[in-house]
Order: C-alpha cells, then sequence, then structure tokens
C-alpha cells in the first residue's frame, strides 16, 4: 500500500466513528481535521467532496460491524443456531461509537443525500442475502424447514432487530432490543427450525461489550 492509500484509509477509519455519532450535516470537515491532524488540503488531496468521505466513511464503520456479527457464525453446523447467534451479536457486540451504522446512515441519508442512500441500500442487500443464504442452506441440509421463506424470515430479522435499536436509542436503555433478540430466538426455534435439525446445547456465547 502506497503512503498515499495508508494516508486516505488513516482518514477514513477516523472519519466514520464522528459520522456515525454526529451524522452528515453534523459533522463538520473541522471535526475530521482535528481527528488526523491534517489541513484541509491534506484531507481533499485524497477525497474530492465530503460525501466521498461519508461513504467511504460508512462502509468502513459497516464492514467493522458485519464481521463482528458474523465472526464465528461458519463453526456452528446448525444453521438456525447461527442465526441465533448473529442476533446476539448485533445486540451484544459493539462496533464503532454510535451504533448500528446502517440505522443511522439510512436515517441521515433520508434528508436528500443519493449517495449515502445507495451505499446504506446496497448494505442492507448484502445483509438480507448473508441471512438468506444462512437459511437455505439450512434448507438444504434440513436444520432449517422446508417451507420457511426465507425473503420473509430475512427481512423480519433485520427489521426487528433496528427498530429494536432505534426504540432503545429513544428511551435510553436496552430493552427494547433485548425483547428482539428473545422474540427471534422463539421465533427461529419455533417457526424456523426444522423439526429433525439437532439444535446445540447453546448458542455459543457472545461476550457483553459496553453498549454504543
Amino acid at each position: 500500500m502506497s503512503k498515499g492509500d495508508e494516508t486516505r484509509q488513516r482518514i477514513i477509519a477516523a472519519a466514520a466513528p464522528i459520522f456515525n455519532k454526529q451524522g452528515y450535516a453534523g459533522c463538520a470537515l473541522s471535526d475530521i481535521m482535528a481527528a488526523t491532524g491534517l489541513e484541509k488540503g491534506g484531507i481533499y488531496r485524497h477525497f474530492e467532496s465530503k460525501e466521498e468521505i461519508a461513504a467511504e466513511a460508512f462502509d468502513y464503520a459497516w464492514t467493522i460491524a458485519m464481521a463482528l456479527r458474523r465472526q464465528g457464525l461458519e463453526e456452528i453446523p446448525d444453521h438456525v443456531d447461527r442465526l441465533k447467534q448473529h442476533v446476539a451479536a448485533f445486540v451484544f457486540r459493539s462496533s464503532i461509537p454510535g451504533g448500528c451504522p446502517l440505522l443511522n446512515t439510512g436515517v441521515d441519508s433520508d434528508n436528500g443525500n443519493p449517495i449515502l442512500l445507495e451505499r446504506v441500500q446496497r448494505a442492507l442487500r448484502g445483509w438480507q442475502k448473508m441471512l438468506r443464504t444462512t437459511l437455505s442452506d439450512g434448507i438444504a441440509a434440513e436444520t432449517v424447514r422446508a417451507d420457511v421463506d426465507v425473503d420473509k424470515v430475512a427481512r423480519l430479522i433485520v427489521s426487528a432487530l433496528e427498530g429494536g435499536m432505534l426504540v432503545s436509542r429513544i428511551e435510553k436503555n436496552d430493552q427494547a432490543l433485548k425483547d428482539a433478540m428473545e422474540h427471534l430466538g422463539a421465533y427461529l426455534d419455533t417457526q424456523v427450525r426444522a423439526r429433525r435439525g439437532r439444535a446445540m446445547a447453546g448458542v455459543a456465547s457472545v461476550g457483553v461489550n459496553a453498549r454504543r
């Protein structure tokens, strides 16, 4: 990696938590300058606009968040237990400061920022595809019911988690998010798990980190 590429990545990494916490409008160039120690010219030598920095910062934040949420899933043989572990990781594993990048940037981009909106939509499609693939693999392995609508279940998981996070942030506690996890766990066990699928003794434990 060239020195210029290293500097570009350093700017993205420094800007990601600022955009995630403060939003596009709330993140001033001076905030990024302070976080990186670079002057305006040093930043814009690597980016054409603030929108480009924000888009790349979202991609960076989302990659980190999804890596944490997918960690260890392939080691779990039962596909329903993989999904339950994924849900638990969403609830208990912190990503970057500010909370879920998808929720934050999705709300932010709804105010007329097409570049950010496209990145959020792409991230959402990728997340749903991962969930659908897990479900489809589970159907093939007979750990997931054959009649499950994989598109519907994927949407329900995403909607419950993101909705629970939004309410938890409004109420300033984690109860709504934990309620969503409990509801999804029961739903996956009773409506998605194949009767012949043998659940693991317990989903792999997820360390409880400091909340967002």
